[in-house]
């Protein structure tokens, strides 16, 4: 079919799609059992290695590890996954249907034929071409999925889902930005990732710069209490009652890896019952049964991948977990937040709390986002922390490096003040075989910064899913850990100084008041300097520059 043909079928279809489902509404919440998280006291074998692990430390404390390595973050969720043995949930804004996420789901449903209760919560705004594996995974007696703030009509493609629900645009522009996955109450990995190829180094293109922590103790038990929030809240969907029975009609085969994991239709000997999990749809078509799969199932991923996986997930299984242990706490909007109209109540949100500890700083502040569009509010707290005395530093990503330039626009207006203020600006660069020094997994391939992290005066440490932007601020819900340590402050300072060294530009004010300058250092030392946006075609710019009138800043 040619690409005309092409374009006019989408357009009729979409067109016929807006007219017909324009007006579709979130259907009744159906009756739903509510479930909370086990008690932190169940034994298991993870809280067993915990428990090795903490002893003579304060049992306020709580343990921590750094995952910056894409793949070391994937085997560490995959760990998780195979040692769990009451209890996995698993809250995310995005769940790509790609090889890693398909690795890791066939491990979340390994663990369900072994009795393990699995929770699974989505955002529903990326859930496009995945709702027959969704149903799949659902009919399974130990899983139940959740979709977060669902747009229920027109599920065939992102574009028609959104114009069908514009009448609801209030809503379906709140999205659920959380991540995190908590095994047995007792270890759990929270941060920036979300589940794809990218996240974890695994694309062919582009991947991004993340992070993620490892976590057991007290904030365990929060992140679990946070789950349930939102897991128990009113804009928590049963996948069922949003998807149609007739996405999972036609069944793909166990082996293709374009498909996400399938479920198994008989029940463990645990069985389920009605408080665990909802009854699946009566119209389902039941599913054949299915074995327990091994790491190196059809999943997309490359055998070489494969075989550093299980090596990786083999040694974390056996070695200690090499936590660090300190006071932590998690800040995490309400899912109220979602439902908010116009600016969210203070007790919903955790920016506040952030933009706290900004204030707080007596010596340095280090920030780290992806998204920065710090508006009138943030201009004035960084002007405060300079007139101060307090040292800001800030990474961001290029335009060239962005997967979201119309972010950049809003950024962009900010920089020559930033920059007056005296603050110390730094865009990751987006090459080529561009910046991946080994300890954030050594992969050579376009990049993109996705990491939200925050150094305060050298001792306390932010890892979470918030950018600096409105969306954060007033629409998304989002969460962070705050940990108070020195030495992880000096460890993640290692880490981002391994990849600003030669991979990010830093700016400055030309000193002549015409624009600004972009230095970049090479492996010798050598700098060049870019008196214009680097690595970014004319045309580009100009299409951004005829659009930046049209970005309002309350979206972006």
């Amino acid at each position: 079919m040619g690409s005309f043909r092409r374009l006019s079928l989408f357009a009729a279809t979409l067109c016929s799609a807006f007219l017909l489902q324009a007006c579709a509404a979130l259907p009744p919440l159906p009756p739903r059992t509510a479930s909370r998280a086990i008690d932190p006291g169940t034994p298991s074998p993870l809280a067993q290695r915990v428990a090795a692990e903490r002893a003579g430390v304060s049992p306020q404390h709580s343990g921590v590890r750094l995952l910056a390595g894409g793949e070391e973050a994937l085997a560490t969720l995959i760990a998780l996954a195979d040692q769990a043995e009451h209890t996995l949930d698993l809250q995310y804004y995005a769940v790509l249907n790609e090889a890693s996420s398909r690795a890791l789901l066939q491990r979340v449903r390994a663990a369900a034929e072994r009795g393990v209760r699995v929770r699974l919560l989505i955002d529903d705004f990326n859930t496009s071409g995945t709702d027959d594996a969704l149903l799949r995974l659902t009919r399974h007696p130990k899983i139940e999925v959740r979709l977060y703030n669902p747009l229920p009509a027109g599920r065939f493609s992102i574009v028609t889902r959104v114009m069908a629900s514009l009448h609801d645009i209030g809503r379906i522009n709140s999205r659920m930005h959380n991540k995190q996955l908590v095994a047995d109450n007792a270890l759990a990995v929270t941060g920036g990732r979300n589940l794809g190829d990218a996240y974890f180094l695994q694309a062919a293109e582009a991947n991004f710069v993340d992070l993620d922590v490892l976590v057991a103790g007290p904030v365990v038990q929060q992140l679990s209490a946070t789950f349930d929030r939102y897991w128990n809240s009113e804009l928590a969907y049963p996948a069922d009652t949003i998807i149609p029975a007739s996405a999972a009609a036609s069944e793909p085969q166990a082996s293709a890896p374009s498909a996400l994991p399938q479920a198994r239709a008989q029940a463990p000997a645990a069985g389920r019952t009605a408080r665990e999990d909802p009854a699946p749809a009566a119209s389902a078509p039941p599913l054949p049964p299915a074995a327990s799969v091994p790491l190196d199932a059809p999943s997309g991923l490359a055998p070489e991948t494969v075989a550093r996986l299980r090596e990786q997930v083999d040694q974390q299984r056996k070695a200690p977990l090499k936590l660090q242990w300190m006071p932590a706490r998690l800040w995490a909007d309400r899912p109220s937040k979602s439902l908010q109209q116009g600016t969210p109540s203070p007790d919903e949100i955790m920016f506040d709390d952030f933009t706290g500890l900004m204030r707080s700083a007596r010596s340095e502040v280090f920030l780290i986002t992806p998204y920065f569009v710090p508006g009138q509010g943030g201009m004035a707290l960084i002007r405060d922390m300079r007139a101060r005395g307090v040292r800001v530093r800030i990474l961001t990503a290029s335009l060239a490096g962005t997967d979201a330039p119309a972010v950049h626009i809003g950024y962009s207006r900010y920089r020559e003040g930033l920059l007056a203020m005296g603050v110390e600006l730094f865009e990751l660069r987006a090459e080529p075989g561009g910046p991946q020094p080994p300890r954030w997994g050594g992969v050579h391939s376009r990049t993109n910064l996705h990491a939200k992290a925050m150094l305060v005066d050298g001792r306390t440490v932010v890892v979470g899913s918030m950018n600096f932007d409105p969306r954060s601020e007033n629409l998304n819900t989002e969460m962070g850990l705050v940990m108070r340590s020195p030495a992880l402050a000096k460890q993640l300072e290692g880490l981002l100084a391994d990849i600003m060294r030669t991979g990010a530009y830093r700016l400055d004010l030309d000193g002549e008041g015409r624009g600004l300058r972009w230095t970049l250092t090479d492996e010798q030392g050598g700098r060049s300097v870019s008196t214009r946006e680097p690595d970014v075609s004319m045309l580009k710019l100009l299409g951004l520059k005829l659009i930046s009138p049209l970005a309002p800043e309350e979206m972006l």
